[in-house]
């Protein structure tokens, strides 16, 4: 592999490393800026016809709840309907919403905080391996 080859690998890789860790990075702050200042709820689990999950191939997620000012909302829910922990229609769950958009919902104790962990961690490993290739090319 030529030096130039090496150098656009690295910089590839760098800015996918930096992609990578800015998302695990803005998650992880969505997620503690909505436990901090959402507003917590009660919402119901709901099943719509035309929305598909699709890892488990079946009907989505909604999230109906009640806002403080008395406005109901219905959103899809921000985490997937797990085998292991299901989210099954009727269900109460508590959320925590901003109530400036109460469109923006955690679903409190399903925050998927490890896989925020690890993009953020791909993301620096990436950026290492990037820098590894463009010093050994200078």
């Amino acid at each position: 592999m030529g030096t130039s080859a090496v150098i656009v690998t690295g910089v590839f890789l760098g800015f996918g490393g930096l992609v990578a860790y800015l998302v695990g990075v803005g998650a992880l702050a969505e997620t503690r800026r909505l436990r901090r200042d959402g507003v917590p709820a009660w919402a119901q689990v709901m099943r719509h016809p035309a929305a598909f999950d699709e890892v488990n191939g079946v009907p989505g997620p909604l999230l109906q709840f009640t806002t403080r000012d008395g406005a109901v909302v219905e959103v899809f829910a921000p985490v997937p309907s797990g085998r292991s922990r299901p989210l099954a229609a009727g269900e109460r769950v508590r959320v925590a919403y901003d109530p400036a958009d109460p469109r923006q919902v955690l679903v409190l104790g399903r925050e998927r905080r490890g896989i925020d962990f690890a993009f953020a961690g791909l993301g620096v490993g990436l950026a290492l391996a990037a820098l590894v290739l463009l010093i050994s090319a200078a």
